[in-house]
């Protein structure tokens, strides 16, 4: 048996997990089983998030056979530690729990009784129906927050976003004013002068840097802001009315888009080349992506299938009078329609879109991913992203980097990123602030994701991956710790320019 047990800091100090009640019951009740220990893992993770996607205690199948390997179980070359059983331990959890309690999950986790309900087959993770409801939740989110009484935002960690913060429009403002110094004096600066936010919020950042531009402007008397064009983009069309709202005294420098972060070029491909600076902030946390894992030797992907247990299933269903057999439609149904027409669609289950809110909102809590590893053919038949041609074999350096890895992909973000770069002048740059593992080492030491953020999905984004694909495409792309918040905090700085 393999026990790695992640060295969060949460292991020592004043308030550090008592590593026998978190972890003993569960090896207990491993050893106890039928299962062949020489190819079992137990993995315990600090899952720093309080609301995700996790038992206490889950169990992950290694190297199934699929469709893709014709049935058959996956070849296994010599060398290579084939294991078929992972079991992961929440460590924030499982120490609070009594100890014949963990046994009996752990045991409950290693037999698979099959009583909880899948919303979906098995697939890569990007293509999870975890991603409709957090779709679900931008186009929403004006019943969501009405219906909690809190404005998105106060769901981040801090309860604010770093967007805000002065110092930091203020230092930005005047590197780009630099740049614009520059290209007068060789006469080749162009008449407008373009900055796109990706994912503008509720407009705090755009109005911070726009105020900061006027008046760092008027100081310097260098009449930037008359030429200067604000692009506002954001996939909530709510989100950006409330932008609008924010920023209505630049109202002349600015425009707004409601365009998938994912491809921006979609919309603004008229400005490819244009672009001084691409601001994004908290945005790449916050789509689709797939996880690999190099394990033993063998490189697989992550397949999750999001599901309810048991009781959750039932007390849903209960609370809108069906049976359990039909939760997934009416699940399914609610992501297609958004809870107003779900309300219009079926009256007598949901007398009016407050009630349709409320089945979404329990549903998302009760949301668990079940999770397996499967052996991936070869990493050249895997695509990275659509419309990027980016290859799998980008993924090798940094699997094959060390030990045992399991990372994400961040497909979402990659394609948002590549397209971006496509947007940016020779001497543009593209900032973006956000949760970033900085070296893949950070992902064999904590937990990365998913996570939920009220009604969304959240993942730490591979930062060695985007510098591996700027680099690729002649760009320089370098990260630090967000510099200008009190107390410090996880957030990192990723900025990426052309090379000289």
């Amino acid at each position: 048996m393999l026990l790695d047990v992640r060295p969060h800091s949460r292991l020592r100090g004043a308030r550090a997990v008592n590593l026998n009640d978190a972890v003993l019951p569960v090896l207990d009740a491993v050893t106890a089983s039928d299962v062949d220990l020489s190819r079992v893992r137990v993995v315990a993770d600090w899952v720093q998030y309080r609301d995700n996607f996790r038992g206490v205690v889950q169990s992950r199948r290694i190297g199934q056979a699929t469709p893709d390997t014709g049935g058959l179980p996956p070849p296994e070359p010599l060398g290579v530690r084939d294991d078929d059983l992972e079991i992961a331990v929440d460590l924030r959890r499982s120490g609070s729990v009594r100890p014949e309690e963990l046994h009996e999950l752990t045991a409950a986790a290693l037999s698979a009784t099959g009583d909880d309900l899948p919303l979906e087959d098995w697939g890569p993770g990007s293509r999870s129906c975890v991603w409709d409801f957090n779709a679900l939740y931008w186009s929403a989110l004006e019943l969501w927050e009405k219906s909690t009484g809190r404005g998105y935002e106060q769901a981040l960690p801090g309860g604010e976003s770093d967007a805000r913060n002065t110092e930091a429009a203020r230092e930005l403002i005047l590197e780009l004013f630099g740049v614009w110094d520059r290209l007068v004096t060789a006469q080749a600066l162009p008449d407008e002068l373009y900055v796109l936010e990706i994912g503008v919020g509720n407009g705090g950042q755009a109005k911070v840097f726009l105020d900061e531009f006027a008046r760092l402007d008027q100081e310097r008397g260098s009449d930037y802001y008359r030429r200067l064009h604000y692009l506002m983009c954001d996939y909530s069309a709510h989100v950006l009315e409330l932008a609008r709202q924010a920023v209505a005294e630049h109202a002349e420098q600015v425009s707004s888009f409601t365009l998938d972060a994912t491809r921006p070029c979609t919309a603004l491909g008229f400005l490819k080349y244009k672009i001084f600076l691409v601001y994004v902030s908290n945005v790449y946390d916050n789509l689709p992506t797939d996880e690999v894992a190099q394990l033993g030797g063998r490189t697989y992907q992550v397949e999750i299938r999001a599901q309810l247990c048991a009781a959750d299933a039932a007390e849903l269903a209960g609370s809108i009078g069906i049976g359990i057999d039909r939760l997934p439609d009416v699940v399914h149904r609610l992501l297609r329609l958004g809870p107003s027409l779900l309300a219009d669609a079926m009256p007598d289950r949901f007398p009016d879109t407050g009630a349709a809110v409320d089945f979404w909102r329990r549903a998302w809590a009760a949301v668990r991913l079940d999770e397996r590893y499967v052996p991936l053919a070869g990493l050249d038949t895997y695509d990275l992203g659509g419309g990027t041609d980016l290859g799998g074999e980008l993924l090798r350096p940094l699997l094959e980097s060390g030990a045992d890895v399991r990372m994400h992909v961040n497909n979402g973000a990659l394609q948002s990123f590549v397209d971006s770069l496509r947007l940016l002048h020779p001497y543009g740059r593209l900032v973006c602030h956000d949760l970033f593992v900085t070296e893949i080492e950070g992902y064999r030491t904590h937990f990365r994701g998913p996570g939920k953020y009220d009604g969304s999905v959240v993942n730490w984004v591979n930062g060695p991956l985007l510098a591996h694909v700027g680099r690729r495409r002649g760009f320089d792309v370098r990260y630090e710790r967000f510099r200008h918040r009190a107390g410090g905090g996880n957030i990192v700085t990723m900025t990426a320019q052309a090379r000289d």
